[in-house]
């Protein structure tokens, strides 16, 4: 009797493949809202984020993906893709990108002034950013700390984005999706930590069994 086939080796590129079309995915749905955006009018622009009214609490959930226009799309996209391609590879994008999301969607809805209304995915990549930079630190990773300073030295720059700056950004949304982000390494790292105690107990008790 011939012995079953062994399970195929996960390959690097697989899971490399894998991220690369979850990416253009995202990406071809970004370019079709804002091309029936435009085909609108604008008009799906005005579920944005409008702080402090409960119709507004919607657009903290449609807000990255709607923009001003394909140029504010692209200039949220480019650096989007590369800090998405990384914290895809982590393994916990879903809850990083859902903490981000969350906070600064709220942040935004807080604090932004009045009669405004909010779009962009910029809060979004903002909070991937900072992920990047400090998940090495939660987690004493030698490797991930060094991927953060390069991560740091390439993109930091648009840091300076949470400071109150030129008129029409949202500097609420990128201080509170950079926020989002600390706050999302540090649940990872304590998430990943609770699960290696358990396991650490488990063994334990299985040789006193």
């Amino acid at each position: 009797m011939s012995a079953p086939a062994p399970d195929r080796v996960a390959r690097p590129w697989d899971r490399w493949l894998q991220i690369v079309i979850i990416l253009a995915v995202v990406t071809a749905v970004q370019f079709a809202v804002e091309l029936l955006d435009v085909v609108m009018d604008g008009r799906l622009d005005r579920h944005g984020i409008e702080p402090r009214t409960w119709s507004g609490l919607l657009g903290v959930v449609w807000a990255p993906f709607l923009h001003t226009d394909f140029a504010h799309l692209i200039s949220n996209l480019l650096p989007g893709l590369v800090l998405g391609f990384f914290v895809l590879l982590s393994g916990r994008a879903l809850v990083v990108t859902g903490v981000v999301w969350v906070v600064s969607g709220v942040g935004v809805w807080l604090t932004a002034p009045s009669a405004s209304i909010t779009v962009g995915a910029s809060g979004i990549v903002f909070g991937w950013l900072t992920f990047l930079i400090v998940r090495g630190l939660f987690n004493r990773d030698v490797w991930q700390v060094l991927g953060g300073v390069v991560i740091a030295v390439i993109y930091g720059g648009i840091l300076w984005g949470v400071l109150p700056g030129a008129s029409g950004m949202s500097w609420q949304g990128h201080l509170f999706g950079a926020i989002g982000g600390v706050l999302a390494a540090w649940m990872v790292a304590k998430s990943a930590g609770a699960g290696k105690a358990d396991g650490k107990k488990a063994i334990e008790l299985g040789g006193l069994s």
